[in-house]
């Protein structure tokens, strides 16, 4: 009533004043996408200072813009209507935030499923309201549109038809021919493609959170680049080439400006390695797809373990020598030029320090979260770690008084990098068998080979194990003690996961505890088909799970993972374990997990060549994963969805999160359903 006696004020002064002025006026155009999609344009045009108001207002507000269409027939509406940004502002007469447009053209759209190869005519009527500082507010007369589009002309031979999902090209492809240059120029056969449409679904964005995750991962490869500082090949060229820098120049502020620039180029080159992979455009779903081959793991593992060796001291790895001698030569040029050879000299010799630990986070990010620009984050916060302490000493020369002697200390900082690699090779085989599900390398396994590591670490720091280039022990210092320490309580506890512990603190890292012996099935048993993540109730196919959340009126809670995903267990034994967590997820949502990496071949009728990204479909995870990149624009594991029945996103995707954050999501969820958690 209040609402109503407030607007009857506002429109009383247009009423008596404008005389019921006409304030808008609309036009209608519409795109067509593809041969089955198109987009249908609403643009209102204002009287200058009027306002048109967002479909979302508040309650309390002005009249909201509403767009309702007449019942389907031959055509369904893909998500809702989108709108621009609006303007948010507390409006006293209101007493709520309003959601405005500023500008004096506002577009509106609607995207368009045709179903039938008949003409289709989409009709209904526009309402709201309009709203002017001190003059007040009119109502829309509503405004009918109507658009005439042409049915589709293309078949989709063999297509396999799915309520509510629907075949969505969700790209501006027009022609055949054209379509066909883009499945040809991916592999594929030329011909009709599809996608995995979600309806009503519009892409979730996450730029923010792809944003925390790339300063995350530089900050990853910073640490990389400060382990990399501590190793013989880096290390004892700090105090080196600062003072070359300071002793040379011909006064103390160029000496700094020369380190400072060394320092600067050091970044830069360890960063242009990175930069093919933005310029030729790498799409995340094919690094995902090249860092969960089973065959480049296994390379992995290798290269790792060729890496742990060489760190022990049985040979070295470097680079060519005439490569290094070029650079050198090139440094002689001077001025500038000269410092950025000199840089590209120091990363060429210290490839054989700097080389496994580079390859290292840059295997972990890619077998994390695969994306061109995390390369990129990774690559220039190693390079800044490592050029960071040149221009720092060059502007402070007596920091380097502080600086440790170089020593035999640097070749145990080798030896135990070296034992770390052989770690983390163990992880890319064990990728490698969970992908495959060969049964190879199981929990318990594992884990009894990362004790055996951690132990032989401790002795190592004690002395009790030596290695070609190690120097004679004289004294167990404070230092070895507390680091053999923590490497053998390291090993114990990795013991107790040999018997059944969850081991919080390095999940993802090993194999899941549904890939032991303890949790083994019977022979006929497939683990990809019957395995649930702590016990909680799932599916493996989306379509049966859409059923039973039809059956049971229940949310869909969509997990988009992978067995060679880390951050994906760590959800599972860190977050899904939660007790109020497993209930929610266990009572309240029916869960389908889709592996993006399964290996699985679809049956025949069932493989297609997709539209928005021209790859071949061919596999269980191909599918999955072509339904993830088209509906949510990501190909990123972790990614929780959650759904209505009908297709409705009841909240904002997560990824990776803390228990209280991902507790939140489920809760908001069901308060979308008009649900509540069960106690």
């Amino acid at each position: 009533m209040i609402r109503i006696f407030i607007l009857s004020l506002l429109f009383l002064s247009p009423v008596l004043n404008a005389q019921m002025m006409n304030t808008i006026s609309w036009k209608f155009s519409q795109k067509q996408l593809s041969d089955s999609t198109a987009e249908l344009i609403f643009t209102a045009q204002l009287e200058k200072d009027w306002h048109l108001y967002s479909q979302k207002t508040p309650d309390g507000g002005p009249l909201p813009t509403e767009f309702s269409f007449e019942k389907p027939e031959g055509f369904e509406l893909l998500g809702p209507v989108k709108e621009p940004k609006v303007k948010i502002v507390f409006e006293d007469v209101f007493g709520v935030d309003v959601h405005f447009f500023e500008s004096s053209e506002v577009k509106f759209s609607q995207k368009v499923l045709i179903k039938t190869d008949k003409p289709v005519q989409v009709k209904g009527a526009i309402n709201g309201m309009t709203c002017k500082d001190e003059v007040g507010c009119i109502p829309m007369d509503e405004t009918k549109f109507s658009f005439s589009l042409k049915g589709r002309t293309l078949k989709t031979a063999g297509a396999q038809e799915f309520t509510p999902l629907s075949i969505d090209t969700n790209e501006t492809v027009v022609d055949t021919d054209t379509l066909n240059q883009v499945v040809a120029a991916a592999g594929g056969e030329t011909g009709e493609c599809k996608d995995l449409v979600i309806e009503g679904l519009q892409a979730s964005g996450g730029n923010d959170a792809a944003s925390e995750s790339y300063w995350f991962i530089f900050l990853l490869g910073f640490g990389g680049g400060l382990v990399a500082l501590l190793t013989p090949c880096v290390f004892p060229m700090i105090p080196l080439t600062v003072s070359f820098f300071t002793k040379s120049a011909e006064n103390k502020r160029k000496g700094m400006f020369m380190a400072i620039l060394y320092g600067l180029s050091i970044a830069g080159i360890y960063t242009l390695l990175a930069v093919p992979f933005i310029v030729f455009k790498v799409p995340p779903d094919t690094l995902n797809e090249i860092a969960t081959s089973s065959i480049l793991n296994i390379v992995f593992f290798v290269i790792f373990v060729a890496f742990a060796i060489s760190f022990f001291g049985y040979y070295e790895i470097q680079l060519p020598t005439s490569l290094a001698n070029k650079a050198d030569s090139a440094s002689n040029v001077g001025g500038i030029l000269g410092v950025f050879f000199m840089a590209i000299t120091l990363a060429l010799v210290s490839f054989s320090c700097t080389g496994p630990i580079l390859g290292s986070f840059l295997a972990g990010t890619l077998a994390t979260n695969p994306d061109p620009y995390n390369i990129l984050s990774v690559m220039l916060g190693f390079g800044t770690a490592l050029g960071l302490p040149f221009a720092l000493f060059a502007m402070f020369p007596s920091w380097m008084n502080s600086l440790p002697k170089s020593g035999g200390w640097l070749n145990s900082v080798k030896v135990v990098l070296g034992f770390l690699e052989l770690g983390m090779a163990l992880k890319f085989l064990s990728n490698a068998d969970l992908v495959e599900q060969w049964g190879l390398l199981k929990r318990e396994t594992f884990l009894v080979i990362w004790a055996l590591i951690a132990f032989a670490l401790a002795l190592y720091l004690l002395g009790f194990i030596k290695f070609p280039h190690d120097s004679k022990l004289k004294k167990r210092t404070p230092v070895r003690w507390v680091l053999s320490s923590l490497f053998f309580v390291s090993g114990v506890y990795f013991t107790t996961g040999v018997f059944g512990a969850n081991l919080e603190l390095i999940s993802g890292f090993p194999p899941p505890m549904f890939y032991s012996y303890a949790a083994a099935k019977p022979a006929d048993e497939g683990v990809n088909d019957n395995h649930c993540p702590q016990g909680i109730p799932c599916e493996h196919d989306f379509y049966e799970a859409q059923e039973r959340a039809f059956a049971e009126n229940k949310p869909l809670l969509i997990d988009f993972t992978g067995w060679a995903c880390v951050n994906c267990r760590r959800m599972e034994e860190g977050v899904w374990v939660d007790p109020e967590v497993k209930k929610i997820m266990s009572e309240e949502y029916v869960l389908v997990s889709l592996y993006v990496d399964e290996k699985k071949e679809l049956p025949l009728e069932e493989q297609f060549t997709s539209c928005k990204t021209g790859k071949n479909v061919k596999t269980v995870g191909n599918k999955w994963s072509n339904m993830q990149v088209v509906n949510f624009e990501t190909n990123s594991q972790p990614q929780y969805i959650l759904l209505s029945p009908e297709g409705r996103m009841l909240a904002e995707p997560v990824g990776y999160t803390s228990t209280a954050e991902y507790l939140q999501f489920l809760k908001s969820g069901l308060q979308s359903m008009g649900k509540t958690a069960s106690k």
